[in-house]
């Protein structure tokens, strides 16, 4: 069995190489540039760079430009729903077609990762189903906690609000490998817990949707500052320094010890 490092700094002599991928408001991209400069500040260098943002929508909605201007970085947009309604197509992605128009539309952020020589995509935020390789993603869930079947049990945009549904007492983001399927890659990070807090039982909450909605969408909040602001960076951060790596089956290590219910730092 091998265990190969996702990025190799000693091999690589040099910082990890890092694009910044995102759709919204940037909190996560924000918080990745935030902890490269304190490395910087720290240490004297940082294991990682950011190269580059991309976003994937140009209609005002990201702040992509914004935050690139603030940090001196070069910035690419390309608005997947123009792309779509260009090419007339439906974006679904659970279709041969969908799935041939994705690729076709990620053929533009593949060129740029290419000819930035790009190591590892951050993914922060960024809502657009990829299909390019070498991506680090955060989730709102503790992505370890399976169904009886093995699959994932939290996954998907509305995690945090069926995790709460489901009796959960604490909330966990998650950092993972992406590959082919929805939350389904290599498990690397959990963060810390942020307890559940009902303003009324679970059971009058789950008959009034509009108010477990907004339930949700508050600890949803809360996740992030204690949970995706952590963990996301911390990732990037200990992928540039050779700690994470895979073996033959995707199975995940840190410093060379198995990981399969994702790295915690308490550990």
């Amino acid at each position: 069995m091998t265990i190969t490092p996702i990025f190799d700094p000693e091999k690589e002599g040099r910082p990890m190489r890092v694009a910044a991928f995102m759709s919204g408001s940037g909190t996560n991209i924000m918080r990745l540039l935030e902890h490269e400069k304190r490395l910087v500040s720290l240490e004297g260098k940082s294991p990682f760079e950011t190269i580059f943002i991309f976003s994937d929508r140009s209609d005002g909605q990201s702040a992509g430009e914004k935050i690139a201007l603030e940090n001196g970085l070069s910035y690419f947009s390309y608005d997947i729903r123009a792309f779509h309604a260009e090419k007339s197509i439906k974006r679904s992605v659970g279709t041969p077609e969908g799935m041939a128009a994705r690729r076709e539309y990620d053929l533009t952020a593949k060129r740029l990762v290419e000819a930035f020589e790009i190591d590892v995509i951050a993914l922060g935020g960024y809502m657009s189903y990829i299909t390019l390789e070498r991506c680090v993603n955060v989730h709102p869930a503790d992505l370890s906690i399976s169904l009886p079947d093995g699959r994932r049990r939290f996954i998907g945009d509305h995690a945090v609000q069926d995790a709460i549904s489901a009796g959960e007492k604490m909330l966990r983001s998650s950092t993972l490998w992406t590959d082919e399927g929805v939350d389904s890659g290599p498990l690397l990070m959990v963060s810390d817990p942020v307890p559940v807090e009902l303003p009324e039982s679970l059971e009058t909450l789950i008959k009034n949707r509009e108010k477990l909605t907004a339930v949700a969408d508050e600890h949803q909040e809360r996740l992030k500052e204690a949970g995706d602001w952590k963990i996301f960076p911390r990732t990037v951060e200990m992928i540039a320094r050779g700690r994470f790596a895979l073996d033959d089956k995707n199975r995940v290590y840190v410093d060379g010890q198995p990981v399969p219910g994702g790295y915690r730092e308490e550990e």
